[in-house]
């Protein structure tokens, strides 16, 4: 039996929920832009919370079976094998990103990100960690598909000014799920120029049939400065309680737990600890259900913009619930989800958000019913129409 019947989902339950997907724009618009999924809570998650909430357990958090659980989750997952010790928890992966920069590299060092990405990396970098952005776009191949451009990462990484490396594993916002290889490439790059590699994992646990995550740190080395950043809150939607992972190769991991400042402990939510536990350890039915509907809503998209928009451009996400659109051919201009706001009230991820390559794409998730699937493609092909 499937953890959950996903076409009972209905867009008057949803418009109930009162999270940011759900509460900034007006209601008649449908939203399909933060990454927020609008299937039910996994029943163990929802057990985990309603007996705390039963026995009054709202007191100040503990990290009691955090790491262990983790460890599990990574052997289980991956054939990951974690030391305990080196996983520190952290309210969540951008924190992890920030205080990994200040720890590990110096004030203004260069810092490579590869858009089109996830949009905070770019004040992350350059505002909060006051570090200086070095932008290496992805590479596309002759299908289209994205993946990291290892030639002209050879050439940034080799400037005296470069010392850290943000990478997104798999990549958000193009699904793409980089290789053994090409993350090998990438270790010995690093090694090379002695750069710190950053691995935001957070969608490790969402790579879809066809693909295989390979963690950062099982091929960088025990010896590698590197860090990985990981969560349940994007697989298991917990973003609203505030709970991830830092995990420090051999080389830089009792630095960063001796360093890092005091007060990030504050940011983590006791309920995100207890869900974050309970999904990694008896999430794992829910999980592949979730994968399985996202597997048919990806190609569903695919089949819905052929028919109906055939200027669209996508190819298949290899991981995430994250569709990447190249809108450009569609006559909406820059920033398509502005148009596509106004005139067909839908609400994407505007594309420029993600680095000027994003000129003329959209991102969309994906990560809801069948039919609502429907109905947000239908109305972004009555703006294009």
């Amino acid at each position: 039996m499937p953890s959950f019947d996903v076409d009972a989902i209905s867009l008057e339950s949803l418009r109930q929920r009162t999270s940011v997907k759900w509460r900034t724009y007006d209601p008649d618009v449908l939203p399909a832009w933060v990454a927020e999924m609008d299937f039910p809570l996994a029943e163990p998650v929802r057990q985990a919370l309603l007996a705390a909430v039963d026995r009054s357990d709202t007191g100040y958090r503990s990290l009691e079976g955090l790491a262990e659980s983790f460890v599990d989750f990574a052997q289980r997952s991956w054939n990951w094998q974690v030391d305990a010790e080196q996983v520190v928890g952290i309210p969540d992966v951008l924190s992890g990103i920030t205080h990994s920069l200040r720890i590990l590299t110096n004030p203004g060092d260069g810092v490579i990100v590869t858009p089109p990405v996830y949009p905070p990396f770019f004040p992350v970098v350059r505002d909060v960690a006051q570090r200086t952005l070095v932008e290496v776009p992805l590479a596309r191949d002759e299908a289209g598909r994205f993946d990291f451009d290892l030639v002209a990462l050879a050439e940034a990484f080799a400037s005296s000014d470069v010392a850290a490396f943000v990478m997104s594993s798999p990549h958000n916002p193009t699904g793409t799920v980089p290789s053994r290889q090409t993350l090998e490439a990438i270790a010995a790059l690093a090694a090379e120029h002695d750069v710190v590699v950053i691995a935001d994992e957070i969608h490790a646990p969402l790579v879809l049939p066809g693909a295989v995550h390979v963690p950062y740190l099982t091929v960088a080395g025990h010896d590698a400065r590197a860090v990985s950043v990981v969560s349940a809150s994007k697989a298991w939607n917990l973003p609203g309680l505030k709970c991830a992972q830092l995990i420090g190769s051999t080389a830089v991991a009792e630095r960063l737990k001796r360093t890092l400042p005091f007060e990030v402990g504050f940011g983590i939510g006791h309920f995100g600890v207890l869900a974050t536990v309970a999904a990694y350890r008896d999430g794992g039915e829910w999980l592949d259900d979730v994968r399985t509907v996202l597997d048919g809503n990806r190609v569903l998209l695919r089949d819905l913009l052929e028919a109906r928009m055939p200027s669209a451009r996508y190819v298949l996400p290899e991981a995430t619930y994250l569709a990447w659109l190249d809108l450009s051919d569609c006559g909406l201009g820059d920033d398509p989800a502005e148009a596509l706001l106004e005139r067909g009230r839908v609400a994407l991820s505007a594309g420029p958000a993600f680095g000027s390559e994003g000129r003329g794409w959209a991102r969309l998730n994906f990560a809801t019913s069948p039919a609502l699937l429907r109905e947000i493609v239908g109305r972004i092909a009555s703006v294009v129409q």
